[in-house]
């Protein structure tokens, strides 16, 4: 495939000074206030390329130096069934995961797919540090499948209650490794145990919502809804654990407008978590860029609580500039709970409308889609945009011998950067 590394410089959105990109910033430097950089393109209009290209159609506003095999791109389609039911004339469903009639073929089943081959395309090829994710699951399993079939060494850290959601089509190459926080522990406990691994020699952070290759990649949903539909949505509905999600959405909304095709609306972000872990709708309904208080004890015992693990966030990027609190204020969004039981009848209808399995946290955002249609929160005719983040496992796995990428290492809750340290001399064999 014909590619070109894309121009982009790098934006302080506390000082609003732009820079280069040196290689793997993923703050502005001299900068002591926290704030998010963003990617200003030199491309102001998006054009996409072939469908072949997977997300990489998308690479006018993909922060990238190559493109990777094996990508696919999120798929936007208007609902019938689903729409039919809640009395909306204008649903589009944006779907990330396996769904081959729609032409969708993302084997991970997520939408965490649109981040790694974003992040793994930022990194120069000759880079030679190990790439390092904390991840609930969903992050890790594509991470894993896109280093494994591109040879880019990773070293993945989740919770040990979460290492059934590393399941793979295939054995997974030398090059991935995987360390757990024990048993009892969460997403938080598995970033602790990452960021103690970063400050090992050899190892370097992958960054999370301060990479614009993250955010950027999964920002290529709204890409694809916008240029289907040909407008801006007037709703954006997705579930969310850490928001860099929707942060995404809101900055390809801000770049759409300027593009001056698409409309100048900024779509209300209607985010969703599942109750009772619900950190990000408590500090935005006390009008608070602070997350307010929350104790270890009380979090973990939440999170053991909800079905979709993966919106089980602590320390979301709530609270910087260019955060989520920036994005819900300036979207004048909401941000809405879900029970388990509501997040499973929601997938149920999914299924029986739409015609095929979603994710937990899928479910929550659907949920709290007929939670805003019960409570008239949004216009029948409105043109709402429903991110459906993971989807088609239980198609996708069906008939399969899968394979389960098994832990070198498990952590107790605190550990000594010493015993972290000793623990990955063992494993990359230093």
């Amino acid at each position: 495939m014909d590619f070109a590394p894309t121009q982009y410089t790098l934006q302080s959105l506390v000082t609003g000074e732009q820079f280069t990109d040196t290689g793997w910033l993923l703050d502005a430097p001299n900068q002591t206030k926290p704030g998010l950089v963003r990617a200003v393109y030199i491309h102001k209009q998006m054009n996409p390329k072939d469908i072949s290209y997977g997300i990489y159609r998308f690479a006018d506003w993909l922060p990238i130096n190559r493109i990777l095999q094996g990508s696919s791109a999120p798929v936007t389609f208007k609902s019938s069934g689903l729409a039919s039911f809640l009395g909306l004339k204008n649903l589009f469903i944006t779907f990330s995961g396996y769904w081959p009639e729609k032409g969708a073929f993302m084997t991970t089943c997520s939408f965490k797919e649109t981040e790694a081959y974003s992040v793994c395309g930022r990194m120069d090829a000759t880079q030679p540090e190990v790439l390092v994710v904390a991840s609930a699951g969903n992050t890790a399993r594509a991470f894993a499948k896109v280093c494994s079939d591109n040879n880019i060494p990773l070293l993945l850290c989740v919770p040990e209650d979460n290492l059934d959601a590393l399941w793979f089509e295939n054995p997974l190459n030398d090059c991935v490794k995987l360390i757990a926080s024990k048993s009892g522990s969460d997403y938080f406990d598995a970033i602790h145990l990452s960021n103690l691994a970063c400050q090992c020699n050899g190892f370097i952070a992958e960054g999370g919502a301060k990479n614009v290759a993250r955010r950027d990649g999964m920002g290529t949903t709204m890409l694809s809804a916008t240029t289907h539909i040909g407008q801006i949505p007037d709703y954006y509905f997705q579930a969310v654990g850490s928001g860099t999600g929707a942060i995404a959405a809101w900055e390809a909304n801000l770049r759409l407008i300027a593009d001056g095709r698409f409309g100048n609306k900024l779509m209300k972000l209607m985010v969703s978590q599942n109750s009772p872990f619900v950190p990000i709708m408590n500090a935005w309904n006390a009008n608070s860029r602070d997350m307010l208080p929350f104790d270890d004890e009380t979090a973990r015992k939440e999170v053991e609580i909800i079905d979709a693990k993966v919106l089980s966030n602590r320390k979301p990027p709530y609270p910087p500039i260019g955060g989520l609190f920036d994005a819900l204020t300036e979207t004048k969004g909401e941000v809405l709970a879900v029970t388990n039981e509501e997040a499973r009848a929601a997938a149920a209808l999914f299924l029986q409308h739409e015609g095929n399995d979603i994710h937990p946290a899928a479910a929550v955002a659907v949920a709290s889609l007929i939670q805003a249609v019960n409570n008239a929160k949004i216009e029948p005719d409105a043109l709402v945009m429903l991110n459906i983040t993971g989807g088609g496992e239980n198609r996708f796995k069906q008939g399969k011998e899968l394979h389960y990428l098994l832990p070198s290492a498990i952590f107790g809750l605190n550990p000594s950067l010493d015993e972290v340290r000793l623990a990955l001399d063992k494993i990359f064999g230093q």
